[in-house]
This record gives structure tokens, C-alpha cells and sequence, in this order.
């Protein structure tokens, strides 16, 4: 049985995170602008051939991570079965990005009923949050990173509960099993990767901020360099427990305990998360969110993300224009990056936990808004403005523009198993390494800075504000491509709120410009949210600099970190993975 390998790209050239910004007054584009993940340098070398199969697929984030979920494929698992083993994979050899400390968003199809439908793993705030938890005592908004660093950020992590339930619902294989290569792995020990190692390096500061963190990471107080063997016992002392007990044990009982003392005693900045957050924390099953585009229907994650909503208007808004002169061409990106522009603006204004806010999905999806929206694309230079649209609601819509930071942590999984069960999972802890507090040999999420720090603005109210019990709003973007009721692309990307611009570019680069999941994945990145236009540093995007900057944008050359994992589903499956981080894929 022969497995199929693609070549993997590790990071090697620093992106520094910016100072600590008051993200209310400085602004979207600053705020916007900070970056704590390592991009690889990308000059890249042409994209190599796609990873092909027949039975079988997955794509992840790291080699240890894939394999795990390929020895579970081979040995006739589901790809429930293989979405455990990578994800508590990920959450040792990938610590900065996920892990049972965050949350995650599945897409799911369902082969036997030929159906979609998504789980929500979103974290949740806790009871005792209040809409001023990242307010200081005048009520201005906390600098960043001063409301990151501790249990303050801490929501309900839901990841676990969201692995427990579609293992039950869709596994085959002992839930013991899953979780046994990580254990083995954390207590042997794994070689840090010189992409965790750089990270690690850039953090150090931070990750200094709690004791436990620090002597994992930084033992002596000296980060752990590329090629060190990192020994995890207390993650395989957890893994030993919830294979014994099942994750039931992570919201309730000793792990518990002391993941609420964890948070509610950190130095300086700590949580409100308790018990009770816990216990009630439930992952909720929501219906796909789908738009048509070019003969397909997008599916994907609907609120509390705005990841579905935002790619699916952006596609909507690009129905009606011919895109095929492909990537290079100044009239395609100015398109796009204006579509997108459109979709950020309904974004900011709409989107929150539809269990707390009413939320226009159809409005805003509904073809003839969409067509009026496209219709001011319909120029030859950059929109001046941007603003919200109108979209069909039968719900008064009085909400301020809400700003919320997403910086470019997460991971993204890509699953096809040999029944035809199809898994799209992007997962995070937030910013990279999290609250930087660490309990039972995992790192807890800072999630809650995902909501807008100000509750109001001008006396109206901001969807995306705090409140117990809610989810914040995120970009995560895991998606399943429909064509004739049967799934042809699977598609996600971690990057924070460019996560909309990385996925929506690689279903163009799949549909309209006929590539394969490889030269998608590695093609490079232009994406525009507020006006100014990202351009890929070291890339062939920065051609289009001068040509943009004609048409009325500014432009940014910067590293722009995707984490691309893509599978396009046809007599044969084909894969690729992001050659900007460690990802490969492997199919059979």
C-alpha cells in the first residue's frame, strides 16, 4: 500500500509581532497588521504536482499530525476517526495554532445520507463575562496584548466536545486508540520543528509571563531550538485519562479543576472561566451555510463565523464578471479585492453568535442583494467607499461597526475517507501560543479577544460585543464545494480574518483558473479587507503593485502566512498542502 507524499515547506523567515495596540483607536489597518505567525519564504519554486489517490486522503498541518490520520484511514477508519488522531496530534507538535484548549468549526458530509450539515465548537464566554471584560476602569478599550496575556481571554474551550461528539456519532474505531499515537509521542518526546522553534523565539517574553508555560517552552529560560526533543508528559498523562474516561473528563473533575484554578489564578490578568462554564459547555449542530457560484454551491460555517456569509458574498458579488484572465491580471484582483471589501463592511456591521444577535444570513447571501451589491464593481477603479449594504431582514438592523482582532494562529484539517464521509475542521486557540497559560500539558485559548472591545459605539450597539454564554465571531472559513448535490472541493485555511481572502482565492483558482490543489495552494497572496491591498512579499504579487496603485489603492508588501489544505474530489482524488507551513498530505 503505497502512500503518496507532498513536499513540505518549513518556515523560515520571522514575521515579528508589532507593539500592543489599542485596537478601538488606532484603528482597523493597524490592529489589523499584527502578525505573531512565521511565514516560510516564498520565492516559491513552482508548485509541484498535486498528491493523488483513489480510496482515501488527508491534509494537515504537520507530518506527525498526517500520518497519524493516515494509519487510522488505512486501517479502514472514518474520517471522524482520523479528525481525533490529527487533532490531539496537532495539539503537541503544534502547540501555538490548536489543541484541546481552543475551538474548532466542522464541516461535515455525511456519505450515507448524502447530506451537509456543521458542528459548532466555538468557545464560549463565561457566565460571569461582562460587555466591559476588555474595558479598563474608564471604560477605553484594553491594549491587545494586555488583555491576551492571561485568563482574561479564556473562553470554554470546545474542541474536545466537538471531537467526543462526532466520534460517537461517526467513528468506527475505539476512541482509545485515537488518542494513543499522540500519548506515545508526548511521552517519548518529539523534535521541535524550526518553524515551533522560531515562534517560540519571537514569544519568548510572553510565554516567560506563566511558570508552567515557561519551563515547557523555555527551559533554563532559554527557547527550545530546532531539532530539541520535547518530552510532554503531562499531555500524555491527559490523554491517558480521557482515553480511560472519555472526554467527559475534560469538563468535569480533576482536569477541570485545574484548568478553572489555571485561569482564575494567573499572575496579573486572571479569568472568570469556572466550573459551572464548563459542565454546561455544549457544541451545537447548525445547518450548512451555501452559496451558488459558477455551477457549485459553497458550503460552509455559518454564524457565530462569518467565514461562510463572507466568502459566500464575495463569490456572489464576482457571479456576474469574467475572472478567467486569471491571478496577474489588474482589472481580476481589483474585482475581487473590492468584492471583498463589500463583504468585510456587511461583516463588521452583522455578523455575531446568531443565538444572541439576529443575524440576516439570507439578506445577505440572497442573490438579487448580491447582484445590486456586484453591480458597484461594475467600474474601472478602486471604490472610493465602502460602506454596509441593506440586506432583507425581518428584524430592525441598528448595529455599529464593530472591530475585533483575529491574528493569523489556527490550523485547518482536510479529510476524505474511503466510505465518501468528507471532513473540513479549521481549529484554534486565537493568537499564537493562546493565553499563554498551560494546564495538563496543553496551551488554553484567548478566544474572547475575538469580540469587540467596546459594547457600543455612539450609543449603538455593537453585534460582536461580550456576553455570557456567547460565541465570539470568527473568520474560520472550513469548507465543502457542492456540484450536483456531490462534494468536489474540499477547501480551509488558518491566517485570522485573511482566512476569508485564502479560501475565497483558492475556490477561484480551482473553478475559474483551472488549477489543481497544489498550484492553488501555493499560488501567491493579494488580499484586500479595508482598502489596502496585501501583497505577498518575495512573491510574484508584488507585480501587481504599480498596476493597483493606477486604479486607486494602496498598496502593502508583507509575508501573508496562509495554511492551505485542499482536496478536490473527482475520479481521483487530488491534494496539496501550503508550502508556507508544514503541512503534506497523504492519500492511498
Amino acid at each position: 500500500m503505497a502512500m503518496c507524499l507532498a513536499v513540505m515547506a518549513q518556515g523560515a523567515v520571522a514575521q515579528q509581532a508589532a507593539d500592543a495596540v489599542d485596537p478601538e483607536a488606532a484603528g482597523v489597518g493597524v490592529f489589523e497588521s499584527l502578525s505573531p505567525e512565521v511565514s516560510a519564504s516564498l520565492a516559491l519554486k513552482g508548485a509541484g504536482a498535486p498528491v493523488e489517490a483513489s480510496q482515501w486522503m488527508v491534509a494537515a498541518a504537520n507530518p506527525h499530525a498526517v500520518q497519524a490520520g493516515a494509519d487510522v484511514l488505512a486501517a479502514g477508519g472514518t474520517a471522524a476517526d482520523a479528525l481525533v488522531a490529527v487533532q490531539v496530534m496537532l495539539g503537541l507538535v503544534e502547540p501555538q495554532s490548536s489543541g484541546l484548549g481552543g475551538g474548532a468549526f466542522l464541516v461535515w458530509y455525511d456519505a450515507e445520507r448524502g447530506a451537509l450539515t456543521t458542528y459548532d465548537g466555538r468557545e464560549t464566554a463565561p457566565l460571569a463575562a461582562t460587555p466591559r471584560l476588555f474595558q479598563d476602569a474608564t471604560g477605553a478599550p484594553l491594549r491587545f496584548f494586555d488583555a491576551v496575556v492571561g485568563g482574561r481571554s479564556v473562553g470554554t474551550p470546545g474542541t474536545p466536545a466537538l471531537l467526543a461528539q462526532v466520534h460517537e456519532r461517526y467513528g468506527r474505531h475505539a476512541w482509545a486508540d485515537l488518542l494513543e499515537p499522540a500519548r506515545k509521542l508526548a511521552a517519548a518526546g518529539f523534535s521541535v520543528s524550526p518553524r515551533l522553534a522560531q515562534l517560540v523565539a519571537n514569544d519568548a517574553e510572553r510565554l516567560a509571563a506563566s511558570d508552567i508555560t515557561a519551563e515547557y517552552f523555555l527551559p533554563a529560560g532559554v527557547p527550545v531550538a530546532a531539532g530539541d526533543r520535547l518530552v510532554n508528559l503531562p499531555y500524555a498523562h491527559t490523554l491517558e485519562v480521557l482515553a480511560q474516561q472519555g472526554m467527559g473528563a475534560f469538563y468535569a473533575g480533576d482536569l477541570a479543576k485545574s484548568i478553572v484554578a489555571t485561569v482564575q489564578g494567573a499572575k496579573d490578568n486572571p479569568g472568570v472561566l469556572s466550573e459551572v462554564d464548563l459542565a454546561i459547555y455544549r457544541v451545537k449542530e447548525r445547518p450548512a451555510v451555501c452559496a451558488a457560484y459558477r455551477a457549485h454551491e459553497v458550503c460552509g460555517m455559518g454564524p457565530p463565523s462569518s467565514g461562510a456569509i463572507a466568502v459566500g458574498q464575495t463569490l456572489g458579488m464576482l457571479q456576474g464578471y469574467d475572472l478567467s484572465a486569471g491571478p496577474s491580471d489588474v482589472t481580476v484582483r481589483r474585482l475581487i479585492g473590492d468584492a471583498a471589501r463589500l463583504a468585510f463592511a456587511d461583516r463588521g456591521r452583522f455578523v455575531a453568535d446568531s443565538d444572541f444577535v439576529p443575524v440576516p444570513v439570507e439578506g445577505m447571501l440572497e442573490p438579487s442583494y448580491l447582484a445590486q451589491r456586484g453591480a458597484l464593481l461594475a467600474g474601472d477603479r478602486a471604490l472610493e467607499e465602502v460602506s454596509a449594504g441593506s440586506p432583507a431582514f425581518d428584524h430592525a438592523l441598528n448595529w455599529a461597526d464593530g472591530e475585533a482582532i483575529e491574528l493569523p494562529s489556527t490550523s485547518h484539517i482536510s479529510i476524505v475517507d474511503s466510505y465518501g464521509n468528507v471532513a473540513s475542521m479549521t481549529t484554534t486557540i486565537e493568537n499564537g501560543f493562546g493565553s499563554r497559560l498551560m494546564v495538563g500539558g496543553f496551551l488554553l485559548n484567548n478566544e474572547l479577544t475575538d469580540f469587540s472591545f467596546r459594547s457600543h459605539r455612539e450609543g449603538v450597539p455593537i453585534a460582536n460585543r461580550v456576553e455570557p454564554g456567547k460565541r465570539p465571531r470568527s473568520s474560520m472559513s472550513p469548507t465543502i464545494v457542492m456540484k450536483d448535490g456531490a462534494p468536489v472541493i474540499v477547501a480551509g485555511s488558518p491566517g485570522g480574518s485573511r482566512i476569508i481572502g485564502y479560501t475565497t482565492q483558492a475556490i477561484i483558482a480551482m473553478i475559474d483558473w483551472g488549477m489543481d490543489p497544489q498550484q492553488a495552494a501555493t499560488l501567491p497572496h493579494a488580499v484586500n479587507r479595508f482598502g489596502t491591498y496585501d501583497l505577498e512579499a518575495g512573491t510574484s504579487a508584488e507585480a501587481l503593485a504599480d498596476g493597483l496603485g493606477a486604479v486607486g489603492y494602496e498598496t502593502n508588501a508583507r509575508a501573508l502566512t496562509s495554511g492551505l489544505h485542499l482536496i478536490a474530489i473527482g475520479d481521483r482524488l487530488r491534494g496539496g498542502a501550503d508550502p508556507r507551513r508544514e503541512g503534506i498530505v497523504l492519500g492511498e
